[in-house]
């Protein structure tokens, strides 16, 4: 069984793209993505313009992973028409690429860090942490994991986390933060006032909604779910990282589709040159990539991911709140 360097290594030979099929994923989710956002407004039925709407949401999803790809330097690098593409997308979705990069390459080398900023991703506090912080601190930080946070990412998390901060903490490097906050809004507002408010619902805010309510879920359960495992910094390893605090989301195939094979997270944090259309192929190679930790999209694994609140030192595992009152009684009853 192969393990640690040994491991990454031997993933090296499926850490490349096949350039036909990265057009071929890149072009065909952008046509869909179009032809659905189209179909909104287009189509003569409500039901159908309402499925389109979905649709298109979900199709957003598969077009971020492929523009997540992209910004590893994982598909279409060194292509100017791919880099145009993408440029546009990131301002699109409100995740320029000077801010996603940046924050998410940190996700990537940090993953799984007990005391190193929680950039890129969401804060974990120590038990002990926790308790040592003041009434507001709490509420912050509650707020951050907050399951209506997450569902509401399209504000929450892109709009201000992703733009309005991002702009306010650098306005020169993070420019390109302000250019997607006023594209985005003057296209809402014109959205509405020449094509009127079913338009706007249907072919603007709910695509984006329902994109960034399962984006910002994913990001979250992917590195917050029962039987994570979170270090210190001196024991953090790459490796471990990836296979123990990284989950392997079990999905359907649709769901496999929409996003981009994305629940094959470990492998990914693994070896992020491996292009998400490679992903089952290595998964299925590697007998030590098969016993992963596993959540899902099922309502009951969703509730258990995001009830965990803080990670418990002594347990070593995360700990709900009512799990933390019980803790705090029992060694009370001790004292």
């Amino acid at each position: 069984m192969l393990c640690g360097k040994e491991l990454i290594l031997a993933t090296k030979p499926f850490a490349k793209e096949d350039r036909k099929k990265s057009w071929w994923h890149t072009l065909s989710t952008l046509a869909l993505c179009i032809a659905t956002l189209a179909g909104t407004v287009l189509l003569p039925w409500l039901g159908a313009r309402i499925a389109c709407s979905i649709i298109a949401g979900l199709s957003l999803v598969r077009m971020f992973v492929i523009y997540h790809d992209h910004q590893h330097h994982t598909i279409l690098h060194k292509s100017a028409i791919g880099d145009a593409i993408m440029t546009v997308f990131g301002i699109y979705m409100l995740a320029p690429t000077s801010i996603w990069k940046r924050s998410h390459d940190h996700h990537h080398k940090h993953n799984s860090k007990l005391f190193s900023a929680s950039i890129g991703s969401f804060p974990i506090a120590t038990r002990q942490k926790y308790l040592s912080m003041s009434a507001g601190e709490r509420i912050g930080y509650l707020a951050i994991r907050h399951p209506l946070t997450i569902s509401l990412g399209y504000f929450t998390m892109f709009l201000l986390g992703m733009c309005v901060s991002s702009f306010l903490s650098s306005p020169r490097k993070h420019f390109d933060a302000l250019i997607a906050l006023i594209l985005h809004i003057t296209a809402a507002v014109c959205i509405f006032i020449f094509m009127g408010w079913e338009a706007w619902l249907l072919m603007f805010f709910v695509p984006f909604l329902i994109a960034f309510a399962l984006g910002s879920y994913l990001f979250y359960a992917q590195h917050n779910f029962p039987g994570v495992t979170f270090c210190s910094n001196q024991d953090w390893a790459y490796d471990k990282a990836a296979l123990e605090s990284s989950s392997y989301m079990l999905m359907n195939p649709v769901m496999n589709y929409f996003t981009a094979n994305i629940g094959y997270h470990h492998i990914h944090h693994l070896n992020s040159k491996i292009p998400f259309y490679r992903l089952p192929e290595v998964m299925a190679h590697f007998p030590e990539l098969q016993t992963a930790k596993t959540t899902s999209l099922n309502p009951k694994d969703i509730i258990a991911c995001l009830r965990l609140k803080v990670w418990d030192q002594e347990e070593g595992r995360m700990i709900s709140l009512k799990e933390l009152a019980l803790t705090r009684q029992r060694k009370l009853a001790t004292v």
